[in-house]
């Protein structure tokens, strides 16, 4: 499984590259902290799975990479080959890029 640091996600964000972020997290957790992704909930991502883009790249993040890197599994077995997995999720963004992010 292809794997993203914070560093390259922000390295990503501020060079303006085209790529879609995806929020594996509930809609709760969302709400206390995010990197602006698109909020697809684990439970819900092969249903919506129409939602996430096949013609560029896309991360996938949660909390800790754990969910994120299941639904890069899931998503694969559905014919996905352009996912990347956060490594370390949010709480890797709070430690490395944004110490003043609340995380729970």
């Amino acid at each position: 499984m292809k794997e993203v640091t914070v560093q390259e996600l922000k390295g990503m964000i501020d060079s303006n590259e085209d790529f879609q972020l995806i929020d594996v997290r509930e809609p709760f957790e969302y709400e206390v902290s995010h990197i602006n992704g698109l909020n697809i909930p684990l439970a819900g991502i092969v249903i919506e799975a129409d939602k996430i883009a096949k013609d560029k790249p896309v991360i996938i993040q949660c909390r800790s990479g754990k969910r994120s890197a299941q639904a890069v599994m899931l998503l694969e077995q559905q014919g996905f080959d352009n996912l990347a997995n956060l490594k370390g999720g949010i709480l890797a963004w709070k430690e490395e890029i944004d110490p003043e992010m609340d995380v729970y």
